[in-house]
């Protein structure tokens, strides 16, 4: 099954707006677009765009008819439109494959489709039926969801900051005042750790998806401890960007699924979690292992186990086609949360 649409790019003459704006700068939105840009917005669906234009002259129409701040990363220049996708996916951290793009020019949209035969693409003629394919149709509108462009436009100050920052990464870091609070899932999380599950694939540990009734059960399950975690620093909420799912026997616990939003990958926030279980696992004197799963995407979640002090203990054919390998904890003393932020359970 195709993935859900995770950002949306726009050609703009006769696709966004009526005319060529190089031709004739009176050109006008089309029917219904603003409040189309809207609703995909609420869904959490980014946006941005890919257009050959003067970049000036577009943005400054953009702001006249008071859209601009629905899209991210514009690219707006002379490059091939392929190239500008692959750039906006590399801005976002997000793999092309949840990308769609939406052009009037066939030739534009089979240049896409012969370089990232991945990207689903569109005919500027059927923008009026957006709303209704099933791509963009999230199982659920979450409070992530609607808040995500402006959580992105946020990572993107903080990328400006830190471009201009003169010191180490640990040290920028220690600026931002980030707020790690991890807690037990809650019913009313549901609709959020569903979509954590599907959404992330690069910081996934074993890109296991459950439903939400399965989900559901590990709230109440006496054999599972099942956390989230919510991040915020000096500039804003990332909102709940990470899972943990424990089971626990009488002599082990074993994390079942450890997985962050690709948007906290340079926060640390993997092993601040990871220094967490270590310690209730410590607390109740049992052992801990991990299950791992090479999905092809996720070997950063490998090399932070490693880090972490887990060591490979055997291999194992999975129900999900690939290799479950069993990481075992052979980590010594106590480990410390990163100095550079505040660890909060609740």
């Amino acid at each position: 099954m195709s993935k859900k649409i995770k950002c949306l790019v726009w050609d703009l003459d006769n696709t966004l707006w009526d005319g060529i704006l190089l031709e004739d700068g009176d050109v006008v939105l089309r029917e219904g677009i603003t409040d189309i840009l809207k609703e995909l917005d609420r869904r959490g669906i980014l946006l941005s765009i890919a257009s050959k234009n003067n970049r000036e002259d577009a943005l400054e129409k953009l702001r006249e008819f008071g859209i601009d701040e629905y899209f991210i990363y514009p690219q707006i220049g002379w490059g091939s439109k392929a190239d500008s996708i692959s750039e906006i996916a590399a801005s976002l951290n997000i793999s092309t494959d949840t990308f769609a793009f939406i052009d009037d020019q066939p030739s534009e949209r089979e240049e896409v489709k012969f370089v990232l035969p991945e990207v689903m693409t569109i005919d500027a003629a059927e923008y009026k039926n957006l709303l209704q394919m099933e791509r963009f149709i999230p199982r659920f509108i979450t409070e992530d969801s609607r808040m995500r462009r402006k959580m992105y436009q946020a990572d993107l100050e903080r990328k400006n900051v830190e471009s201009s920052f003169k010191g180490s990464s640990e040290e920028f870091l220690a600026t931002l005042g980030m707020e790690l609070t991890v807690a037990p899932v809650m019913k009313g999380d549901l609709e959020r750790v569903e979509e954590l599950t599907v959404r992330t694939n690069q910081l996934n540990s074993t890109g296991v998806t459950y439903s939400f009734e399965e989900l559901g059960n590990f709230i109440t399950s006496k054999n599972h401890i099942f956390l989230i975690a919510e991040l915020k620093d000096k500039f804003g909420p990332y909102g709940k960007i990470g899972l943990v799912l424990l089971e626990e026997t009488e002599d082990e616990l074993r994390i079942k699924l450890l997985l962050m939003s690709c948007r906290v990958m340079t926060r640390g926030i993997g092993s601040a979690l990871l220094v967490h279980v270590i310690r209730l696992a410590s607390e109740r004197d049992k052992r801990l292992v991990a299950d791992f799963i090479d999905t092809g995407r996720n070997r950063v979640m490998y090399i932070t186990y490693k880090l972490m002090g887990f060591e490979e203990a055997g291999t194992d054919e999975s129900s999900e086609g690939g290799d479950m390998i069993e990481l075992v904890y052979r980590g010594s003393g106590e480990k410390q949360y990163p100095s550079y932020l505040k660890f909060i359970v609740k």
